[in-house]
């Protein structure tokens, strides 16, 4: 049996922001939820950066736009928080406009499961540091429910761990250190507890992308906004993933991709000691 996710990331609706069209967030929404409801997915994925914040008070109107866009698809939504969604607003309050939890889950897909890992992507902006701080709970979690798997997993976050170079990133290239968590290592040591098949699923670098680090294939997929791949215009970006024995995951709109996966539950040997 396929079960099959609409996928679409990185909204940042609000207004332009270098290379984020933003400014064409809610009609693109529109068009997704068309795409969608003829689609018929078994369910809808968010993964995080609903909007481009400003400040709390526009930060709540523009969430509560976005929320009211999703009210359009006809299947089931499932959210996850990403960093701008985070700046200034709570989880909480994040929580209230979209109407659900937003704590970390799992969800029975059949013959797979998804692992919702909602790790809070806040980005502290000290003196010394800017970046992201993996919270331990959320980690213990993940490590959790790694140790407990026993059907092919699809791990969802809004910020990769793969470790993946960002040569060529419009944003990433020159400050790699945001983005990823700087606990990205151990993320991937309780991702590796697994015994069955695993694929990671993220947004926040606003690229398609597939990484396979230890046996475990990664994958980030372009924000729906973005445009330093697409020459200005945006990408209109948005995935439709279907598991059954394989992963079929494809990108459409102006970046278009397309991989299709066959996740194993082995891990890869260890790395040879430097000679």
């Amino acid at each position: 049996m396929t079960f099959r996710i609409a996928t679409i990331a990185d909204i940042h609706h609000g207004a332009p922001s270098h290379t984020k069209r933003g400014d064409t967030a809610l009609s693109l929404m529109a068009d997704f939820a068309a795409w969608a409801n003829a689609e018929a997915p078994d369910l809808v994925l968010d993964l995080g950066d609903r909007i481009s914040d400003i400040d709390e008070t526009t930060d709540l109107r523009l969430e509560a736009e976005v929320a009211e866009a999703f009210k359009a698809v006809n299947a089931p939504i499932h959210h996850v928080n990403g960093n701008h969604d985070r700046d200034h607003l709570t989880t909480a309050q994040n929580e209230k406009i979209l109407g659900q939890s937003l704590g970390n889950d799992v969800l029975d897909c059949g013959d797979w499961q998804i692992a919702l890992w909602r790790a809070d992507p806040k980005i502290s902006r000290g003196t010394d540091r800017i970046g992201f701080d993996l919270p331990e709970p959320d980690l213990l979690w993940l490590s959790r429910t790694m140790q407990a798997a026993e059907k092919p997993t699809l791990v969802v976050s809004h910020v990769p761990v793969s470790g993946h170079g960002q040569t060529g990133n419009y944003y990433f290239e020159r400050n790699p250190g945001v983005s990823r968590y700087p606990q990205s290592d151990r993320a991937r040591q309780a991702l590796s507890q697994a015994r069955v098949p695993v694929v990671c699923l993220s947004g926040h670098v606003h690229w398609n992308t597939v990484t396979t680090v230890d046996g475990i294939t990664h994958l980030t997929q372009q924000s729906l906004t973005e445009s330093f791949t697409t020459q200005g215009a945006p990408a209109a970006a948005w995935g439709m993933i279907e598991l059954s024995d394989t992963l079929h995951w494809q990108v459409f709109g102006a970046d278009p991709f397309e991989a299709r996966i066959t996740p194993k539950p082995g891990r890869w040997t260890p790395a040879l000691m430097p000679f």
